[in-house]
């Protein structure tokens, strides 16, 4: 979608009501007064997402259109609040700060079954699946991936192998593995 004029563009705090990404859209309550505001899954993959978690706080900018307020570019999607543990339990002896230390490793998504809450991904270069479960990606901000879907993952060896303790765009991933390279290039 193109902005045609920046005059009609307001930038909007809101939070995700629901987004589906099978139907390609969802809405965002707006923190001010306001009728539900569409966010297409376009913008969102513009964005580098596939998904987004219900209850996930956004800061987009919105365009009036004839159908009504439409997001037209994401500024910034943050996880739901949560309640300050780790999303699943194989991750408690884990302290946040050690987590928030690993780096982000691109990783393609092998399959992931959202009804069974977890399915498998692979991180470039080496072999092996890493385990996604649904809680994490829950509290990563995400609410489904796809087959094939390029991300970004911290990983953690845990008591079953293998497993994303944090999930994120491929962007995150991407870049980490671009600054990897030139540091190896210049050693």
């Amino acid at each position: 979608m193109t902005i045609a004029d920046d005059s009609l563009v307001t930038e909007v705090s809101g939070s995700i009501k629901w987004f589906d990404p099978a139907r390609g859209f969802g809405f965002i309550i707006s923190d001010e007064v306001g009728p539900d505001i569409l966010l297409h899954t376009n913008v969102l993959r513009n964005f580098g997402q596939g998904s987004v978690a219900d209850r996930a706080r956004i800061t987009a900018l919105v365009q009036h259109t004839a159908r009504g307020l439409q997001a037209v570019k994401i500024v910034s999607i943050e996880p739901p609040e949560g309640d300050g543990g780790p999303p699943i339990s194989d991750l408690a002896d884990t302290p946040p700060e050690k987590l928030a230390e690993l780096p982000f490793l691109p990783a393609r998504v092998k399959w992931f079954d959202k009804s069974k809450g977890f399915g498998f991904a692979n991180i470039f270069g080496q072999s092996g699946d890493v385990f996604l479960h649904c809680e994490v990606l829950r509290h990563s901000g995400l609410s489904d991936l796809g087959v094939g879907e390029a991300v970004a993952l911290r990983v953690v060896d845990g008591r079953r192998g293998l497993m994303a303790a944090q999930i994120a765009p491929w962007e995150k991933g991407s870049s980490a593995a671009e600054d990897e390279a030139e540091m190896e290039d210049k050693g």
